[in-house]
């Protein structure tokens, strides 16, 4: 049974993709699952990420701030100045450029650990990175959208605070508490941890996907465009504002790959929940979800190879 586990956690492109293409074309087999269950399947995605955590693991933060505080500012700058940025460009209808904006908001996504340490980056400051931009959330997330979006529509930064807080930091610290105190039980879940990751991810994106097919089919190309080239010039911008800062090879990578790299699951939930009158701003979210895992597989061959392994 352990092969089992393995093989769907080491497969999530592939699932994210079917199930994409299930729900697409056949709406009928998510849609029984109602929007609302997107939040707590999200709330259990985070809760495994905090049983894999450790207070050790935050240690680079007091080791190494720079590192940290170069990341965190490319994570909160890049992304959201350019989600606005494309949306002025590609002159995206109003609720298409909220749910880009919403994206280019949200912290750091949990697979960009997963692709550092394929890409042989440093993992180390992958992780760190991850847990100081969740952290960093509740209070940035609603406050970026306000200021990119407030303009376009109307946006409940107290709700999206108590929401991220809910979704994201208590499932987390739940986890990290129970990892810390109750090693035993932590250490049998965890090797199962990345496939039910897999497969809540792979049931959000069907849920999403299903519940908004025609609109996604009918603006497909337009949100496709932007999340692409969203995440493209994430990664890029990520390495290049790191290499500027004069860091070595394996932190570029773990930074390029931590801002190209969103929790679009994150900005899925906020936008059914917080602004379900606009339906499409859930759709770039459920692409760049199915995006993000293909480009970022592909960027760590590429940053591989700068890291001194073939």
């Amino acid at each position: 049974m352990s092969k089992i586990p393995h093989w769907i956690a080491s497969h999530i492109t592939l699932i994210v993709i079917a199930v994409t293409a299930i729900a697409l074309f056949v709406p009928s087999s998510f849609l029984w699952i109602g929007a609302g269950a997107i939040t707590p399947m999200l709330g259990i995605v985070m809760f495994g990420m905090g049983l894999t955590l450790k207070p050790s693991d935050f240690k680079p933060v007091l080791m190494h701030p720079k590192e940290i505080v170069i990341g965190e500012l490319a994570q909160f700058i890049i992304m959201p100045l350019v989600a606005w940025g494309l949306s002025h460009v590609l002159n995206l209808p109003p609720e298409l450029a909220l749910g880009v904006i919403l994206v280019g908001c949200c912290p750091g996504g949990t697979a960009s650990n997963v692709i550092c340490y394929i890409a042989k980056g440093d993992v180390a400051l992958s992780v760190a990175m991850t847990g100081v931009s969740t952290l960093l959330a509740p209070f940035a997330t609603p406050a970026l959208v306000l200021l990119l979006a407030g303009k376009t529509v109307e946006v409940d930064i107290v709700g999206m605070f108590v929401s991220i807080v809910q979704v994201v930091i208590l499932p987390i610290v739940a986890g990290l508490f129970i990892n810390h105190y109750f090693k035993n039980f932590s250490q049998k879940v965890v090797p199962y941890l990345p496939m039910f990751s897999t497969l809540a991810i792979a049931a959000i994106i069907g849920i999403i996907v299903s519940h908004n097919a025609q609109n996604i089919i009918a603006c497909s190309l337009l949100v496709a465009v932007a999340v692409v080239l969203h995440n493209i010039l994430g990664l890029s911008l990520g390495y290049m504002a790191s290499r500027l800062m004069g860091l070595s090879p394996k932190k570029r990578t773990a930074i390029s790959i931590e801002v190209g790299m969103q929790n679009s699951g994150l900005a899925t939930s906020l936008a059914t929940v917080h602004f379900a009158i606009y339906p499409l701003a859930a759709v770039p979210g459920a692409i760049f979800s199915v995006w993000h895992n293909f480009s970022g597989s592909m960027a760590a061959q590429i940053l591989k190879r700068g890291n001194g392994e073939a």
